[in-house]
């Protein structure tokens, strides 16, 4: 009877951590959401796509102020543009497809771990990831990295269901279908099909003989289907998207279905153009940074792996397998971006989360990770200090960004130095999560207000409007497109991939056909003798580059770049894109 009321008491305890560690995910990775607009990287593109598909109802050929945005698949635009469609505030919507997308991720690594393990290895893996630094940064980004994780994750957790749990196909095939989402996400939604070379390898190390065949690889016609469900998820953009282009006569639609599936895949994978980085990248200086405080127990990690690799765990050798080929798969292209890697560390988390507790028991792992709290807030705490004191490299940052953030630094600083230092020894593990909700918590707060002016060009269409009124029409060259979003005018552009020195000319062709209207490009733009930038108007500094405002009265006689010469295919003619906010 006792032990029977004791089950009941831990398995409501274990549920109401359940409750919690979801309602605590959700209130940390939504914290803030409302409090601030898109900022670059990349959240002024897909907020301005969204913004046009819900305006335009164009929703499988995503556009850019106009211009078709061949980039990447429109799954996560798709998602933006729906809570954006929803509530009517592009505020509010943009960073809701990332945080969701992290709450989801999180429980599917605690059910998984629940389900391998036991319930309390759930909730360790799920904490693990919850408050591990990329996670956390990408759940509160609105780029497409966590929405794709977050595929790719209940992918592993349907082929680790079937691998490892009920032998069902039913999640081979479901596990297939994400994949097939997360394709047309991000093209790399397919990773999880490395999975099975480990599985593979398990299979055969469990064979008493080499005459067995393992019971699940007698049918392989169901093996084969799981490939054609991914393919079948593919083909419900895929497919229309095609049909839409073969029927089109627009050749820019035939130009972004080639981009698309070829250059933007098979080429930017084996022959990048940029992000270029050597083999060791992700490694070296991406994985000790970026996937703390897990990367700093990777010692005492170790070797209950190897324990388990030799047991032949399936448990741990399938997700470490797969953790290992997918660092080889991006590691082999040139091209590399820290971001990539993210979805391998849920993964990370749940083969950790079984051996936290032990490796927490000891000494060195405690002051291993209250030492890292006390360096970085450290760190932040001199810097506002720094700050306070007006030294010279803080007066140059204050001045040049207009903004004074060392009250926060010290904050978050001090905050983090107090919180860490009350901790006893045998907790001091603890440090970690609380002053990443410490330091998680204000930044999304306190900091967004802060950085409000700084990661918008507020500043710059606002002495435009000093000196235009609110029907003027602005030309942007060399532009980012929160330049865009944000303006309250109507905008040209000239092609966010064509040559500079081509949108300068166009610009110049442009002013000469609205003499009334105006140019804005960055001061340090060669202007190849079209305009005479001195007698612009300096509007400010924004992202990383002063602004200045060029009228009819700035041109020169004539232009030396001649768009007949370098454009002497009809075709290939620079664009003129326009774009009204209204």
């Amino acid at each position: 009877m006792t032990n029977h009321i004791l089950s009941l008491v831990l398995k409501r305890a274990l549920s109401s951590s359940v409750w919690l560690l979801i309602v605590g995910a959700a209130v940390l990775l939504l914290i803030g959401i409302g409090l601030r607009s898109p900022w670059p990287a990349d959240e002024p593109r897909f907020a301005l796509i969204a913004k046009e598909m819900v305006a335009t109802g164009q929703w499988f050929f995503p556009t850019r102020a106009g211009e078709y945005y061949p980039d990447k698949p429109p799954l996560f635009m798709w998602c933006l543009a729906l809570f954006y469609w929803l509530c009517g505030s592009l505020k509010v919507a943009f960073l809701l497809p990332s945080a969701l997308a992290g709450v989801l991720t999180v429980y599917t690594i605690y059910d998984l771990g629940k389900r391998l393990w036991n319930p309390a290895t759930g909730i360790t893996a799920g904490l693990l990831l919850l408050f591990s630094f990329q996670f956390l940064l990408q759940a509160k980004t609105a780029q497409i990295d966590a929405l794709v994780c977050c595929f790719i994750t209940l992918a592993n957790y349907a082929l680790l269901r079937f691998t490892l749990i009920d032998a069902r196909w039913r999640w081979y095939y479901l596990g297939c279908f994400f994949m097939g989402l997360g394709v047309i996400t991000k093209g790399v939604g397919f990773l999880p099909l490395l999975m099975l070379i480990p599985y593979v390898l398990m299979k055969y190390r469990q064979r008493p003989n080499r005459g067995d065949v393992p019971a699940t690889a007698l049918g392989l016609w169901r093996w084969v289907a799981g490939p054609l469900v991914m393919i079948a998820a593919i083909g419900l953009w895929l497919g229309p998207m095609l049909w839409l282009v073969k029927h089109s006569q627009d050749p820019a639609l035939h130009q972004y279905a080639n981009n698309i599936l070829f250059r933007q895949t098979i080429t930017r994978y084996a022959d990048s153009w940029h992000h270029i980085k050597p083999f060791w990248y992700y490694v070296v200086q991406v994985i000790p940074v970026f996937w703390l405080p897990l990367s700093l127990l990777l010692p005492w990690l170790v070797g209950p792996w190897l324990k388990a690799l030799k047991e032949n765990d399936g448990r741990i050798l399938l997700p470490l397998g797969w953790i290992g080929l997918t660092l080889l798969f991006f590691s082999l292209s040139p091209g590399k971006r820290g971001v990539y890697i993210l979805p391998a560390l849920p993964m990370l988390a749940l083969i950790s989360a079984p051996y936290i507790r032990q490796i927490f028991a000891q000494v060195t792992p405690n002051r291993t990770i209250w030492w890292a709290v006390t360096l970085l807030a450290s760190t932040l705490a001199i810097f506002g200090l720094c700050g306070l004191m007006e030294l010279s490299f803080a007066n140059k940052l204050a001045n040049k960004f207009s903004i004074e953030p060392w009250w926060f630094f010290l904050t978050v600083g001090g905050g983090g130095l107090c919180l860490n230092m009350v901790l006893k020894n045998g907790n001091r593990w603890a440090g970690w999560p609380v002053f990443m909700i410490w330091v998680w918590g204000l930044y999304s707060t306190w900091g967004y207000i802060l950085l409000s002016s700084v990661k918008t060009p507020a500043n710059i269409l606002d002495e435009i409007g000093r000196h235009i009124d609110s029907t003027s029409e602005l030309a942007l060259v060399n532009f980012a497109e929160q330049f865009v979003l944000f303006s309250p005018y109507p905008i040209t552009h000239f092609g966010f991939h064509t040559a500079v020195d081509i949108q300068v000319a166009s610009a110049y062709q442009w002013l000469k056909q609205h003499p009334a209207g105006y140019v804005l490009l960055g001061l340090s733009t060669d202007t190849a003798n079209c305009f005479d930038k001195s007698k612009g108007t300096n509007v400010g500094y924004a992202h990383r580059e002063n602004w200045v405002l060029l009228s009819s009265e700035s041109m020169f006689t004539n232009c030396n770049i001649e768009l007949s010469k370098k454009y002497s295919n009809p075709e290939k003619k620079p664009q003129y894109f326009y774009y009204n906010h209204n």
